[in-house]
């Protein structure tokens, strides 16, 4: 009976997992709609993308499937739907570089491996095997050992793997193979078909251009800069006190707005390689400087280290109280205002092509920053304390009264065995507790030994009005790189009435939405 009882509860809970597993799946399969139509309206682009890979696959498949093409091609058809699947890529900067890279790497390869069966045709079929093996075996090594360098490995590294790929496909090949040129003819023909079908595509078909997801990117990523310094200070002045102790991280809003900036190393540099093929862009100058979107990354990249930790005081263990910080509202939040009514500026020219304003850093943000510091001057007692001796004595009495509260110990003067082995463990059992207790204690002392300290209620305000500063400071260093951008790209001058009345509480955020391989 308990076998039976056994089996049938092991049953139960097989039913139960398989009925929770069941409910997760539908629940997901009902979500799946949604996500696939989610995906595609936050950027449309993305259909666009698939529907033209699909229209380039049919187009090169029309060559394998209709006999009239596929006679007059050949068999080696199927390396155009190839071409096709690994070279058509969301934007059109991405597409040259791979098309071109795939081109010059097939016929590099195959004119080598013409030269070198030219080479060893009047030889014997040991020597040609030979020479063959070490042609290949020469060939490898050095188109390998050129990927390390940074140069090519950056520009032409999938250039030198299909240049390898063809070479070692037609020069093996033709050792058993009598035409070697209808074979190398072939696969170009092939890939240039393949090739021509992408770049077609890309360029005339809906394009899509690394050039501007890089240029709005940066406007994103400046207008996101913005919009978190201006919630960071409305959250530290407002009326609820900050949660020290909860990390908000993942679902703040302030942390979404620089996480972009922090995380745009790689999307910035892949950008501008890729715009760096697209000929569009050299309308406007000769070449036109994607590069120097890089550079203005790197420096919104430290701006926005400044940011990380202005952010970061609203999670301090330590909080100044809601009474010192209404001391200086409103100074800092003068400040706030400015720094971001800069950066808004600075988007707002990136955006439109045109220099940014002389007067962007106007009267009214020196002026905040006179009136932060008047603020801080008036109230020297939160920041320095008194000159008498309370923090000292308040220190000596709070170490006092925690040693005193540590249990002492006491020896026996006349020991026998038995009751040395119960000192032995009360000893033990005794240092235990101490441990234990020490271990307690110790954050509570320094908890208490820092709130002991006067000016301690100001301490994480004055480092929340430095990095304040701070950020003023690197402002400028932004407003450099943007006013370079601006001459080597040749944006338009500024025009008076080209000034911009903006609303960071409604301002939206838009990213790159494309992969970058």
């Amino acid at each position: 009976m308990c076998l039976i009882s056994a089996a049938v509860s092991d049953k139960c809970c097989t039913m139960d997992v398989f009925e929770k597993r069941a409910a997760v799946f539908m629940e997901t399969t009902k979500r799946f709609p949604r996500k696939i139509w989610k995906l595609g309206r936050d950027d449309p682009r993305r259909a666009i993308h698939s529907i033209k890979v699909g229209v380039s696959l049919t187009l090169v498949s029309l060559l394998y499937l209709l006999n009239p093409l596929f006679k007059g091609v050949g068999e080696n058809v199927i390396w155009a739907v190839m071409t096709v699947v690994v070279v058509l890529e969301f934007t059109a900067g991405a597409t040259l570089c791979k098309g071109l890279n795939r081109g010059l790497g097939t016929l590099f390869a195959g004119s080598l491996a013409f030269l070198f069966k030219f080479i060893a045709t009047d030889s014997g079929k040991v020597f040609c095997a030979v020479f063959i093996g070490a042609s290949v075996f020469l060939i490898g090594s050095i188109s390998t050992y050129l990927r390390f360098f940074p140069y090519v490995k950056k520009n032409y590294d999938y250039g030198v793997v299909i240049f390898l790929l063809t070479f070692n496909l037609i020069t093996i090949s033709s050792y058993r193979v009598d035409d070697v040129l209808k074979l190398a003819r072939e696969r170009l023909y092939t890939m240039a078909i393949g090739s021509g079908v992408c770049i077609l595509m890309s360029l005339f078909i809906f394009p899509i251009w690394s050039g501007e997801d890089l240029h709005n990117f940066s406007v994103s990523k400046i207008e996101g800069l913005a919009k978190s310094i201006a919630a960071c200070v409305d959250e530290y002045f407002s009326d609820g006190e900050p949660d020290a102790g909860k990390d908000k991280s993942i679902e703040d809003p302030i942390y979404e707005n620089y996480k972009a900036v922090l995380d745009s190393k790689s999307t910035d540099e892949t950008l501008a390689l890729h715009a760096s093929w697209e000929p569009r862009h050299s309308w406007h100058c000769n070449p036109f400087p994607w590069q120097q979107y890089v550079k203005l990354g790197g420096v919104l990249r430290h701006f926005g280290y400044t940011v990380v930790a202005l952010h970061g005081s609203l999670q301090t263990e330590i909080q100044t109280p809601k009474s010192v910080r209404l001391l200086f509202k409103d100074p800092c939040t003068r400040l706030a205002t400015e720094v971001s009514k800069a950066l808004m500026e600075l988007a707002d020219s990136i955006r439109n092509r045109r220099q940014c304003s002389p007067e962007i850093l106007s009267d009214h943000l020196h002026q905040a920053l006179q009136d932060l510091d008047t603020a801080l001057k008036s109230q020297p007692r939160l920041f320095l304390g008194p000159n008498g001796p309370n923090n000292t004595a308040n220190m000596l009495a709070l170490v006092a009264e925690t040693t005193r509260s540590k249990p002492e110990k006491h020896l026996s003067s006349v020991k026998t065995e038995s009751s040395a082995l119960f000192e032995w463990r009360s000893k033990r059992t005794s240092k235990q507790s101490m441990e234990a207790e020490g271990r307690l204690l110790r954050p509570t002392l320094s908890k208490l030994a820092i709130t002991s300290l006067e000016f301690s209620e100001a301490l994480p305000f004055a480092a929340f009005a430095a990095l304040l500063v701070e950020a003023v400071a690197k402002l400028d260093l932004v407003i450099e790189e943007v006013e370079a951008l601006g001459r080597i790209a040749c944006f338009k001058d500024f025009e008076i009435g080209d000034d911009v009345v903006f609303n960071i509480s409604k301002m939206e955020i838009n990213l790159p939405s494309n992969s970058v391989d």
